[in-house]
C-alpha cells in the first residue's frame, strides 16, 4: 500500500460520539448521561427508557455516591463474601470446633511463652513472622511487654488465617475475599503501627527526645497538602522526564490520537537488521524501561546494537471515554507495527510486550498470525499473563457485581483514576508500600530516598472507562483469551497460532502477575518458550540491569515438542544465574537476529513519517 495512505489511515480521528455535560442538577445530569450512554449500544428497546428520568437512570448517580465513600470498592461484593464465608461456618460445627481447639492450643501457647520470658527474654519464641514479614524483625521486640505484644498478635494472625480458610462449602474467590480484609485489618492495628507499642519508635523518640515524632507531623501535613492538591511526592521534581530519566536520544517519528511512536538514535556504526518494537502497558508511563541511564533498557539494547521503537500512549481524558481495547490495538500496536515497517521495510520485528501491554501484544500476535501476518520475528513478554484464571490477588477486586459497580462509577468521569488504582496496587503489598512507609516517615521522621523507579511511580496514568471495562471482564473474569473466546475483528484468536520463538520474563514477588499465572505462556503457544523467573517484584525484577547486587534469576527453555513441565518441577530443575537476566534476554535476540547493517534512517519523510520532535515525546508529558 502506499505510505501516504498507510499513515493518513492511522491517523484518521475517531469519529465516535462524544457526550456532553448539561445544565441540569448533578443527579438528573448523570442519569441522562447514563441513560444516553446505554441508548448508543445497539440492541432492543427498553421500556425503561419511556419512563420519566425520575423513574430510570438512578442506579448510576448512587452507585458513584457510594464509591466516593468505599474508594471504589462494592460494598455488596464484600458483604456477598462474608455472609457465604459466615453462613457455611454457621453450618460447619466441625470447623467451629476446630477453631476452639486451635483458639486454645494458641492460648496455651502464649501463656507458656509469657512464664518463659519472664524468666528468660531470650528464651524461643511461640511462633516467627512469616518469611517476608519484617515488621519484627529488630531486636527490641525481645524486650518486655513488646515481646508479649507482637507474639500474641502473631497468634492472632493465624488464627484468623485458620478461619477465614478451609470453611466447607466458601466459594473460592469468597474465602480470599475474606482472608484478605481480614489481613488487612490486622496488618492496620499491628503493634508495630503505633509510637506506644513499638520499641523502636520508643527508642528513637527518647533518642532525639521527641524531635523524630515533631518531623513526622510535618511528612505527613506535607504528604496531605500535596495529597490534596495533586502534587507529586516529595523528591520527585529531582527526576525530570527528558532529562534525567526518559532521557536516551530518539526522535518522535508518528503521532495518532493514541500513540507517540519514538525511534531512538543509534549509537553504533552497524545495527541488527531486525528492529525492535516495545509495547509497554498503557496503565503505566513508557519511561519504566527507560528511567536514568544506569537503569534504562532502551540504552541497554542501543548499545549493543538494536534499532528501538517505542510506544507512548496517550493518557486519556473524558473525550477518551468510548476508546476499546480493540482501538488500542488497532491505534498501538498495529499502527506502530505498520510504521516501523515502513522505516525498516522487508524486516521482521522483534516484539516485547510488558505488563498490560504483552497481554495485548499477544492478543496481536494471535491475530496476526491467524491472518498470515508474518511481519514477528520474535515475541518478548515482560510479567505478562494470557490466561487470568489463577491472576493473584488483584483478581479479589473483580466478580461481576464488583465490574458493574465499576461501570456506573467511571461513567462521571469517563476513566479509571489514577489513585484509585494506585490504591488498589498498594493494598496488594500493604505491609510494605502503606504501614511501613506510614512507621518510617511519620513515626519515625525519616524520609526514604526517592529513586527513579518511585518517582516513575507516582507519575500515574487513567484508564479509559470502556477499554477498562472490557479488561477486566473479557480477560479477567471470563478468561476469554486462554478459552479461544476472544474475538479480534469478529472472529475468534488462538494463542496456539503463535509459532515464533517467545522469551517470558516472570518476577517472584509479583503480586500483579504472579509467576505461575505467566508460567501458563508455555501451555497456551506452539511456540519455543525460553521463561525466565528472576528476584524482585513486578517493576523492580524487571528494571534488573546488570551490576546490581543481589540479582539472580532461574531460567529454561521449552521446545514446541517436549512434553509440558508444571511450575514447581520447572523450578526444581531450571538452571540458576546469580545476575541480571537482561544479558541473557540480549544473547536469545541475538540468536534471532544474525545479519548486521547501518543503521536505518530517523524516520521516512517519503513515507510520512519524518521526525515530529525529539524524544520523549509530548503524551508523556500530559498530567
Amino acid at each position: 500500500m502506499a505510505g501516504e495512505n498507510v499513515v493518513d489511515r492511522l491517523r484518521k480521528p475517531s469519529s465516535r460520539p462524544q457526550t456532553t455535560d448539561s445544565n441540569l442538577p448533578v443527579v438528573i445530569e448523570l442519569a441522562k448521561e447514563s441513560t444516553a450512554l446505554t441508548s448508543q449500544t445497539p440492541g432492543p428497546a427498553s421500556a425503561a427508557h419511556e419512563q420519566p428520568i425520575w423513574l430510570a437512570g438512578l442506579d448510576q448517580p448512587f452507585h458513584q455516591a457510594i464509591a466516593r465513600v468505599s474508594g471504589g470498592l462494592s460494598p455488596l461484593a464484600l458483604s456477598q463474601a462474608y455472609a457465604d464465608w459466615m453462613q457455611h461456618l454457621l453450618l460447619s460445627p466441625d470447623k467451629q470446633l476446630e477453631l476452639l481447639q486451635k483458639l486454645g492450643e494458641k492460648w496455651q501457647r502464649f501463656f507458656l511463652y509469657c512464664g518463659r520470658a519472664c524468666i528468660d527474654q531470650d528464651c524461643p519464641t511461640c511462633i516467627e513472622p512469616l518469611p517476608k514479614d519484617n515488621r519484627f524483625g529488630n531486636p527490641a521486640w525481645r524486650r518486655w511487654p513488646f515481646n508479649f505484644l507482637h507474639q500474641g498478635f502473631l497468634l492472632t494472625q493465624q488464627w484468623w488465617h485458620n478461619a477465614a480458610t478451609g470453611v466447607p462449602g466458601v466459594s473460592r474467590h469468597h474465602e480470599e475475599v475474606v482472608s484478605f480484609v481480614a489481613r488487612q485489618v490486622l496488618d492496620g492495628v499491628s503493634p508495630s503501627n503505633f509510637p506506644l507499642t513499638n520499641p523502636v519508635v520508643l527508642d528513637e523518640t527518647a533518642r532525639q527526645a521527641g524531635a523524630n515524632l515533631l518531623q513526622g507531623t510535618q511528612n505527613l501535613l506535607e504528604d496531605w497538602r500535596r495529597l490534596a492538591d495533586r502534587e507529586k511526592p516529595v523528591g520527585v521534581e529531582a527526576f525530570r522526564v527528558g532529562q534525567e530519566v526518559a532521557a536516551t536520544p530518539g526522535k518522535v517519528i508518528f503521532r495518532n490520537r493514541l500513540i507517540e511512536l519514538i525511534q531512538y538514535t543509534p549509537m553504533t556504526a552497524e545495527v541488527h537488521s531486525d528492529p525492535v518494537l516495545i509495547v509497554p502497558a498503557w496503565i503505566m508511563k513508557y519511561y519504566i524501561l527507560d528511567l536514568s541511564p544506569g537503569n534504562s533498557l532502551v540504552r541497554y539494547l542501543v548499545e549493543h546494537g538494536y534499532t528501538v521503537f517505542m510506544i507512548s500512549w496517550r493518557n486519556p481524558t473524558e473525550e477518551d471515554r468510548d476508546l476499546s481495547l480493540e482501538d488500542y490495538r488497532r491505534l498501538g500496536v498495529m499502527a506502530a507495527l505498520d510504521a516501523v515497517s515502513a522505516v525498516v521495510p522487508e524486516r521482521p520485528i522483534h516484539a516485547v510486550g510488558y505488563c498490560l501491554g504483552g497481554t495485548l501484544l499477544a492478543i496481536a500476535s494471535a491475530a496476526m498470525a491467524r491472518d498470515r501476518d508474518q511481519r514477528l520475528k520474535s515475541i518478548t513478554l515482560f510479567a505478562a499473563q494470557t490466561d487470568f484464571r489463577e491472576a493473584g490477588e488483584l483478581s479479589l477486586f473483580i466478580d461481576e457485581d464488583q465490574i458493574r459497580f465499576l461501570d456506573d462509577m467511571m461513567k462521571a468521569r469517563g476513566y479509571l483514576d489514577a489513585r484509585q488504582m494506585a490504591g488498589a496496587f498498594q493494598l496488594l503489598r500493604s505491609n510494605d508500600l502503606i504501614w511501613s512507609t506510614m512507621v518510617h516517615d511519620y513515626l519515625m521522621g525519616q524520609r526514604g530516598p526517592m529513586t527513579d523507579l518511585l518517582a516513575w511511580n507516582a507519575d500515574a496514568t487513567r484508564m479509559p472507562a470502556r477499554m477498562h471495562s472490557e479488561y477486566l471482564r473479557r480477560l479477567f473474569l471470563d478468561n476469554d483469551l486462554a478459552e479461544g473466546h476472544y474475538l479480534v475483528e469478529g472472529k475468534p484468536v488462538s494463542l496456539r497460532d503463535i509459532r515464533v520463538p517467545l522469551f517470558a520474563v516472570s518476577t517472584i514477588r509479583d503480586h500483579v502477575a504472579p509467576w505461575r499465572s505467566v508460567y501458563k505462556i508455555q501451555m497456551l503457544t506452539d511456540a519455543d518458550v525460553r521463561f525466565v523467573l528472576t528476584n524482585g517484584g513486578h517493576n523492580a525484577g524487571i528494571v534488573n540491569p546488570p551490576g546490581q547486587p543481589h540479582s539472580r534469576h532461574q531460567i529454561a527453555t521449552h521446545k514446541e515438542n517436549e512434553a509440558y513441565v508444571d511450575p514447581d518441577s520447572w523450578q526444581a530443575t531450571a538452571v540458576h544465574h546469580e545476575r541480571s537476566w537482561w544479558p541473557c534476554w540480549l544473547e536469545w535476540l541475538d540468536l534471532q537476529s544474525t545479519e548486521k547493517a547501518p543503521p536505518p534512517a530517523m524516520g521516512t519523510a517519503d513515507r510520512g513519517l519524518a521526525a515530529i520532535c525529539d524524544a520523549p515525546g509530548t503524551y508523556v508529558l500530559q498530567p
